[in-house]
């Protein structure tokens, strides 16, 4: 016992080995946390999927072929889909460390160097954004429902009372989201986990008795099953996507986690358990037909019941909140990128930048999803409205990768480029499949994703036009020298901050105050903060200085995609940079412009309209800046649109 420390200080561990021992911590931490948050969506999917398949309008018969056939085709979605496009592919395409469809088209717009393409690429990464709040309103009710439905089974006359209890569920998993993620995400790894053994576990004990079904890996029973099945196999493709649904979190969410994570992940334990359980679901289909009331429950002994239902509606919640919280994030893109009117965003955890509460989207989302679980009531109702939009959002991001290959890659391009057109292929036949189930509810997530379009789309319009009008009203650097030159303003004891958009003019506040009072502050600072094409800066990178006048400064600060700027932490980089700054001295002083609609050219009117209710309705400067409130100044002005 005594002898450690003194074999510890004669021969210590190398350096490498303490570090390897770290990373290797650090490695398994990161990939539970994954499993987490990345997996619960599609690690959900064998609650409805096979099921899907056979019971769905216009679904093919439920025979030993079509069970084959339909095996088949999952688990070649799960390979050719999830393990190649997203998981060896896209995790590759990422906007330093970040994913997503907003992501890939920023990306996509900086390789290019055709101006044209700009625009088009803008509105891809616009449109997947869109799509993706429709998932988010669609993934809760269709994972809550599925896992409660487990409540007939073993109390068939408790039927009635799945819908109120899925909306109990709801109302309580978004009425927790103001509290932040962060103590119940470091449950959400180790019941995943148990989640995943759970569905191998099961699906093994089945295909020990038939071992027959795992002829359904020959992919040959997958091209037989459209042969056999004509118009209804490919109908069908809407109900296999399911199988699917929820991949496209793998890359949305590689910043939180890395690719590594996700991939060991992925392959280790996803993947497989995901194989066994939909073979032991259609094992059990080959010897009980009558199982395809519920395939995946009925995999469990009945003792076992009870417990698979509670496992179950804990792995869905933990699917709807990677969804929810994967909505927050977006929305946080969609705003730092100019997409969306200042909305308030909080910080829900001291250490996890990436675990924000958005309180107007989260309720937008429960309120949506409530109404589609009253108004569907059970999972294979709302089957219908829920692939289009992930099929499109896939399809969407399969397409600009596509074309970012062409662009950027040189080696193996050829091969890439081929193989991304076979997978492309294959998207599009899975949404041309789920666009057939447009009137049986596929019009929800178009409808939804129309409207988050047009508001993206009309607020990044309406800004321009509002700058650009702005803009012709204030003075230039050069005049607002010379002004100062020909007739010096009087000085007033303090800092004044001025906040404005645009770095090349002086802010109207400061102008007027100029032109009509002849008088500035001691210390003149005018702050512009500039959003970066990349997610984080760092720290040397943040803050450019420069002094246009004697006591008049011009600081722009720049921050990521994925940051929030900061008005105090911008002036402390300043003041280490020699800028006198006191802020018990300092006044902020921030400019309102309030749009008036008139018939002038530009927008319609409608959007005109839009766009003025959304301005009036935003959040505050101030707020969104960090600007301190009992040291504002706030003053308005109006332009006409």
């Amino acid at each position: 016992m005594n002898r450690s420390p003194q074999v510890a200080e004669i021969a210590p561990c190398p350096p490498a080995y303490v570090t390897d021992t770290n990373r290797a911590n650090s490695m398994r931490a990161l990939t539970i946390a994954a499993l987490g948050v990345v997996f619960g969506d599609i690690g959900t999917s064998p609650l409805y999927a096979l099921r899907q398949c056979f019971t769905s309008p216009n679904a093919v018969h439920l025979s030993q072929s079509n069970v084959l056939g339909v095996l088949s085709l999952i688990v070649w979605s799960l390979i050719i889909v999830i393990s190649v496009k997203y998981v060896l592919l896209m995790l590759r395409a990422d906007n330093r460390g970040e994913g997503g469809v907003l992501a890939l088209s920023t990306l996509l717009g900086n390789a290019t160097r055709n101006w044209k393409l700009w625009e088009p690429v803008a509105a891809a990464g616009l449109i997947g954004a869109a799509l993706f709040f429709g998932d988010g309103i669609l993934t809760p009710a269709i994972s809550v429902l599925s896992a409660i439905e487990g409540v007939a089974l073993a109390k068939p006359e408790l039927e009635h009372y799945i819908v109120p209890l899925t909306l109990g569920i709801l109302t309580l998993l978004f009425a927790v989201q103001k509290r932040g993620t962060g103590a119940v995400g470091r449950l959400f790894g180790p019941v995943i986990i148990v989640w995943f053994f759970a569905l191998g576990i099961l699906g093994l004990t089945h295909i020990v008795r038939s071992p027959e079904v795992l002829a359904a890996l020959n992919p040959w029973y997958a091209v037989r099953f459209f042969g056999e099945n004509g118009w209804a196999g490919f109908t069908t493709l809407s109900a296999v996507f399911l199988a699917v649904t929820g991949g496209e979190a793998l890359y949305a969410d590689i910043g939180h986690f890395g690719r590594r994570p996700i991939r060991r992940a992925w392959f280790w334990l996803v993947l497989p358990a995901l194989t066994l359980n939909y073979f032991g679901q259609g094992a059990l289909l080959l010897h009980e037909p009558e199982a395809i009331a519920n395939p995946f429950y009925l995999l469990a002994p009945s003792w076992l019941l009870t417990p698979m239902i509670a496992l179950a509606t804990a792995a869905t919640i933990i699917a709807s909140q990677a969804v929810i919280t994967g909505v927050f994030s977006v929305a946080s893109y969609a705003l730092n990128l100019g997409y969306l009117p200042r909305i308030r965003i909080r910080q829900s955890s001291e250490t996890a930048i990436g675990q924000i509460y958005v309180p107007s989207m989260n309720w937008v989302l429960y309120a949506g999803t409530a109404v589609l679980v009253v108004a569907f009531g059970s999972p294979e109702a709302l089957a219908g409205a829920y692939g289009i939009a992930v099929s499109a959002t896939m399809l969407l991001a399969g397409g600009m990768l596509l074309v970012l290959t062409y662009i950027q890659q040189r080696e193996h391009r050829i091969a890439t480029i081929a193989l991304l057109v076979v997978i492309s292929i294959i998207g599009l036949a899975f949404f041309s499949s789920n666009s057939l189930r447009l009137i049986e509810g596929g019009w929800i997530p178009v409808v939804i994703a129309l409207a988050m379009y047009a508001v993206m789309a009309t607020w990044r319009e309406g800004r321009r036009l509002l700058n650009w009008a702005v803009a012709r009203e204030q003075m230039s650097l050069a005049d607002f020298q010379q002004s100062l030159r020909s007739r010096p303003a009087n000085r007033i004891v303090g800092t004044a901050v001025y906040l404005t958009s645009e770095a090349s003019t002086i802010p109207r506040p400061l102008t007027w105050q100029l032109r009509f009072q002849r008088t500035l502050y001691e210390r003149t600072v005018i702050l512009t903060f500039a959003r970066t094409e990349v997610p984080r800066l760092a720290r040397e990178e943040r803050i450019n200085l420069e002094t246009l006048a004697p006591g008049i400064y011009r600081i722009v600060a720049r921050y990521g995609f994925m940051e929030q700027p900061d008005t105090l932490a911008a002036l402390r980089l300043a003041e280490e940079q020699g800028l006198q700054f006191d802020p018990n001295d300092t006044v902020y002083i921030v400019g309102r412009n309030t749009p008036i609609v008139t018939h002038k050219k530009g927008l319609s009117m409608w959007r005109k309209r839009l766009f003025a209710f959304m301005s009036r309705n935003s959040q505050l400067a101030y707020n969104y800046f960090g600007v301190p409130a009992h040291r504002l100044l706030e003053v308005g002005s109006q332009t006409e649109l």
